[in-house]
């Protein structure tokens, strides 16, 4: 057990005292654990940008109420783009949607591994399809000889 576990933390003073952070009005939290725990490092840049936009939007339980042409449009997401990251914040289990309404659940007990993502390119499937990468390996391997 560590020897500092009884005493309380370090007083630190931030260097703009002036500027401390409140809670003014709005309500919005992100508990440190979504970067300690491995949330924030598990989400590519869109679904960071869709979950943070959500956290701000959100009521003290988390509710919001933002249209999908609103969040494109402050995200500059594509209504495609924006119904992947959407769905995969979901599949996460970090929000839920009801076709009207977000909220932001409390963090699952880890972050949950992404599904694979599709397939789609030439530029995929020479990086990601055991396949294709088989045979560009074999092609290369011929080429040697």
């Amino acid at each position: 057990m560590p020897a500092d576990r009884g005493r309380p933390p370090p007083v630190r003073a931030p260097p703009r005292p002036d500027r401390i952070r409140r809670i003014a009005g709005g309500f919005a939290f992100v508990p440190n654990e979504f970067l300690h725990r491995g949330f924030f490092a598990s989400l590519d840049h869109a679904e960071r940008s869709l979950y943070f936009f959500l956290v701000l939007a959100g009521d003290r339980n988390g509710v919001s109420y933002y249209g999908h042409d609103r969040i494109c449009a402050v995200l500059e997401l594509t209504l495609d783009d924006y119904l992947v990251v959407r769905d995969r914040l979901i599949d996460y289990d970090l929000i839920v949607f009801d076709g009207r309404r977000f909220q932001v659940l409390s963090l699952p007990p880890t972050p949950l591994a992404p599904p694979p993502r599709p397939l789609v390119t030439q530029d995929d499937f020479d990086d990601h399809d055991p396949t294709t990468i088989q045979r560009l390996v074999r092609s290369s391997l011929d080429r040697r000889r």
